[in-house]
């Protein structure tokens, strides 16, 4: 179990005042200009050594990631972009950042920023988020007001402007590149990799986009060092991570915990347990929407962090947890994300345009069991075909939750498949 010293996320509930005065009390812009002061190269090599993860969904090594930006600033400036679109359906801790601990990701921005030699960073806030935009402003400008961002920003020389953009709420934003092109004033469609955004991204300038979480998590990192990060949480797994718990559950939350915690511990901690008592769990989707479900047998025992949750096929993505009691008729609730993936896609790229809206029709006949038993098959090689044949990973979104209830719940999408045809052979008996 985390120990409160331990976690970055003091005011992850909105207890303390989310403002500078507030800020600053819980230990946020303590030290910064003596963190530049070290310099771009030990900045990342800091990162590297702490071992995070990109916190969006990917788990790609964040100090890596830093580290291929241009070392030398040339003609083209260098940018720090933020992806706060957080639409992944489950998900809701970047939102609980902006809301209750802007200042941490305003200063994450800053040391970020630095250490890719950026002297300007854009956030990209869902649409939706207002308040979560207006609370994430007024840091911003108590940040100026104060000179910790702007013109010499912290007293270290190094000069950093911060902007807000918000966008329209579309899913397909998250997508780092589709992100860029809409920051750019375009339809939020992804783009072709390579080149990869390090070496033309916004604007056609070396650009990083990190995660809200990556970024916010960055100051406390520097301040305490990559040691005690790194030994948080399990091996190529280290720190902590914020974790939202939704749906049958008795105490819906979003709780900071190590990467590594059992899934049932964190449930019955945090959440009050599955509703109905651990036995009247039917599945879990781990790490939000896009991630394939895991049935009860797993979860006694699964260890929520990204190589644990690869290893039974699944994912731990945004580590939105999303629990499913026995009343779920698990068949509609995929056939409801089917329909979300749909209405999400760009429509760019054939397998995924057509691809998600036949995938929803089928699910929806499933869910009413008007198919044939073969159909399931069909269905699972369709999704192979969607699945890492699209420009960007929405076509995965779209695929692994059928393939995880093909995976774990055959037996109940035959019976009602059985059930259906029972009810036409009495109707037509009756007849």
């Amino acid at each position: 179990m985390l120990s409160d010293q331990d976690r970055i996320f003091t005011n992850l509930y909105g207890v303390h005042d989310w403002r500078l005065a507030g800020a600053r009390a819980r230990g946020d812009w303590d030290g910064t200009k003596e963190i530049i002061a070290r310099g771009r190269d030990a900045i990342i090599e800091e990162m590297k050594a702490s071992g995070l993860r990109g916190r969006g969904g990917a788990g790609f090594p964040t100090g890596m990631k830093w580290s291929f930006m241009p070392k030398e600033i040339g003609a083209r400036p260098h940018y720090l972009v933020v992806n706060a679109d957080e639409s992944e359906p489950g998900t809701c801790k970047d939102r609980d950042i902006l809301r209750h601990d802007p200042h941490k990701l305003v200063e994450g921005c800053l040391l970020a920023s630095f250490a890719m030699g950026a002297h300007a960073c854009y956030i990209y806030v869902r649409g939706e988020f207002t308040n979560e935009a207006k609370h994430l402003q007024h840091a911003i400008d108590e940040a100026y007001a104060a000179g910790l961002i702007g013109k010499n920003a912290s007293g270290s020389g190094w000069d950093f402007d911060c902007y807000v953009h918000r966008g329209a709420g579309a899913y397909i934003c998250g997508e780092e590149t589709a992100l860029i092109e809409s920051l750019e004033g375009k339809k939020g469609m992804p783009r072709l990799k390579p080149p990869f955004p390090a070496a033309v991204g916004l604007y056609g300038c070396p650009t990083t986009v990190n995660n809200v979480e990556s970024i916010a998590v960055a100051p406390t990192i520097l301040r305490r060092g990559a040691a005690w990060f790194s030994a948080l949480g399990r091996p190529k797994n280290a720190g902590t991570k914020l974790f939202c718990i939704s749906g049958h559950v008795n105490k819906p939350c979003n709780v900071e915990e190590e990467l590594g915690i059992p899934l049932k511990e964190l449930i019955e901690k945090y959440a009050g347990g599955v509703r109905g008592g651990w036995d009247n769990l039917l599945a879990v989707i781990p790490g939000g929407a896009s991630v394939p479900l895991l049935p009860k047998a797993t979860c006694d025992t699964i260890l929520m962090d990204f190589d644990s949750l690869r290893e039974v096929r699944s994912g731990l993505g945004t580590a939105a947890v999303i629990v499913m009691d026995k009343s779920t008729d698990v068949i509609r609730a995929i056939a409801r994300l089917s329909a979300f993936y749909k209405h999400e896609s760009c429509g760019q790229c054939t397998p995924c345009r057509e691809g998600t809206g036949w995938m929803m029709r089928v699910m929806n006949r499933m869910v009413q069991g008007r198919a044939e038993p073969d159909e399931i098959d069909t269905l699972e090689q369709v999704t192979r075909q969607v699945e890492g044949h699209t420009i960007c990973a929405l076509g995965d979104a779209a695929a692994w939750p059928i393939q995880g209830l093909i995976r774990h719940f055959r037996p109940v999408m035959l019976e009602r498949i059985e059930q259906y045809k029972s009810r036409g052979a009495t109707r037509m008996a009756a007849e």
